[in-house]
């Protein structure tokens, strides 16, 4: 069982836990992470998601996702779940995610990596397989219905944000 710590609209933590599968409480979010990597060919790391995954079954998705666990903060989640999902150390230290997004009942951290990794050994109880895509082949994925349906300009937006920091050119 897996516990999340929940916060507020403002991202204050509260005193309070969620379970992982219930239905949350009124008024409480929880955080989860994505983690973008992308090599110095200009293409993302993408993964499928297994079969038996509650949510997007059998969709392909961005390098890394998951839950922020009780007392763990969101660089420290990124790094774990990148690890536990593909094998893969990454240093986050010190970094904030490039950009956070509230959804209904929580807000989504997104971190970006620049890496050109060697040997990936997926999770094969949360992933079937990864490869490497472009931006347009995600897009293509997306419009064929096989990627999770992130709003297109989402995605172009992960690929120009890659090298940079902040929203100014």
């Amino acid at each position: 069982m897996e516990y999340q710590d929940l916060y507020d609209l403002h991202r204050q933590k509260l005193d309070k836990v969620h379970q992982r599968g219930h239905i949350m409480l009124e008024n409480t979010y929880r955080i989860v992470i994505h983690v973008c990597i992308f090599n110095t060919n200009n293409k993302m790391l993408i993964q499928k998601r297994t079969a038996h995954k509650s949510s997007w079954p059998n969709m392909w998705d961005v390098s890394v996702g998951g839950h922020v666990l009780v007392n763990e903060t969101s660089e420290a989640a990124a790094m774990r779940e990148t690890k536990e999902e593909l094998g893969i150390d990454i240093d986050l230290k010190n970094h904030c995610p490039i950009l956070t997004n509230h959804f209904q009942n929580g807000f989504d951290d997104f971190y970006i990596v620049v890496k050109d990794v060697g040997e990936i050994k997926v999770q094969e109880d949360e992933v079937s397989e990864v490869t490497w895509a472009s931006e347009q082949e995600i897009l293509e994925m997306i419009n064929c219905k096989t990627f999770i349906p992130y709003y297109t300009s989402f995605i172009s937006l992960l690929f120009a944000m890659k090298d940079r920091i902040g929203l100014i050119q």
